[in-house]
């Protein structure tokens, strides 16, 4: 998929035929179709590639290899092969921190996608910010990763330079799912849970401000280890408060049992979620999902002209697994880092700068080009500058969207 942005374009096209000096050691070129004498650029994903959230996961490797992929069929970087190197994080924050310093160790790394989880990434930032490698994550949404702490108060700072996103953040996300709940769904009184991990928790307390400054009722708040699947007794305290519908800070494999315990006990609610619970494992793990409500970034990519040549041709490479909810994203997040070493080879004389991680990390505040999922851009947070978001419910046990907008926050 030939995305590129006006000044890579512009640059490649001056440049003509490049003679390229190896930046590394490697001579192998899987996950693409090269040959010659072509530099090896390795760029890493880290996901959880086994374990409950390994679908989510799954389909991020195989859409970041799709990428590599497409940049090497194109030759878009001459000289320059690149190759993915996957890596799984179980969704543990202790094993994403132990990949991090594998990324960091081999210099042919020069950039990262992933994390899935808002938890695993605070613990590979740092390290990746002091190594000066870029990470770009298709899927954290924790807006502290970017902003710090204090944008809770108006004081958001940049917390590591090394970090960007094509996922917008859970401030623009809670925001999105209160003005739905609220406003198109009608629903005045909700009881709220999290998971305690730090998207869930963040995510939670987002929708809760906004909620209750659209002026509706949070009559209950409880919190759950994601770890367990029993939730009857939580279940008891909501059926007393009278609410009108759950809204939970967590992800799809305790979501899933928590609707249909709720359903069980004769509450005919909708639980609401955000990305987290956006998969369509979550209605295959819950038989009374029906009408269960969902946020996430972006449109649906079938629904997006920009992603059609995407969704044929992860259909063509026969991938077992669906690219689920962060496949576009993802593409979008490798084609940026696929962009930049673009923009340092060709601010190079057509060759890898010896101080590669510098130079890719230099230009990324330069990368703009039409992606998957829209325009993709980064802001001075190293945020994405699409902001939209769609809302879905569960239909005949498959998401279907319903309403889609680009939500202002206060």
């Amino acid at each position: 998929m030939r995305q590129r942005s006006l000044i890579a374009l512009t640059a490649a096209l001056a440049a003509g035929s490049l003679t390229l000096t190896a930046c590394g050691s490697r001579d192998d070129s899987s996950n693409g179709s090269g040959g010659g004498d072509k530099t090896t650029v390795v760029i890493g994903i880290d996901a959880p590639l086994t374990g409950d959230l390994s679908a989510l996961g799954l389909g991020m490797r195989n859409s970041a290899e799709l990428a590599v992929k497409t940049a090497n069929k194109e030759g878009y970087v001459d000289g320059v092969e690149f190759k993915l190197e996957p890596l799984d994080d179980q969704a543990q924050p202790s094993v994403g921190q132990q990949n991090a310093q594998k990324f960091i160790s081999d210099k042919d790394v020069l950039g990262v996608v992933g994390p899935l989880n808002s938890s695993v990434s605070q613990q590979m930032q740092k390290p990746f910010n002091d190594a000066g490698l870029v990470q770009v994550s298709p899927a954290n949404t924790g807006t502290e990763l970017t902003q710090g702490d204090g944008w809770k108060t108006g004081d958001s700072v940049r917390q590591f330079k090394t970090f960007f996103r094509t996922a917008t953040t859970d401030e623009i996300q809670g925001a999105f799912a209160a003005e739905y709940l609220f406003t198109k769904a009608g629903k005045k009184k909700v009881y709220l849970i999290d998971d305690q991990k730090t998207y869930g928790a963040g995510l939670a307390a987002s929708f809760k401000t906004n909620f209750t400054k659209l002026g509706g009722k949070i009559v209950g708040t409880d919190h759950i280890n994601p770890d367990d699947r029993d939730f009857n007794a939580v279940v008891a305290k909501i059926k007393k408060t009278g609410a009108e519908a759950l809204y939970y800070g967590g992800e799809y494999p305790a979501a899933a049992p928590l609707s249909q315990q709720l359903k069980d006990s004769g509450q005919n609610i909708p639980l609401m979620g955000g990305d987290g619970i956006y998969s369509g494992e979550f209605p295959k793990l819950n038989k009374k999902a029906e009408g269960d409500l969902a946020t996430s970034v972006g449109k649906p990519v079938e629904q997006l002209p920009s992603a059609k040549e995407f969704i044929e041709n992860y259909k063509n490479e026969g991938f077992e697994d669906p690219y689920e909810a962060y496949g576009g994203l993802t593409y979008d997040a490798t084609w940026s880092i696929i962009e930049a070493i673009k923009l340092a080879v060709d601010g190079n004389d057509g060759k890898v700068p010896s101080d590669a991680r510098k130079a890719v990390l230099d230009a990324m505040s330069k990368v703009k080009f039409d992606g998957v999922t829209g325009t993709i851009s980064f802001d001075e947070f190293g945020d994405t500058t699409n902001t939209l978001m769609t809302a879905y419910k569960v239909k005949s046990s498959a998401w279907a969207p319903e309403y889609s907008a680009s939500p202002k926050v206060d």
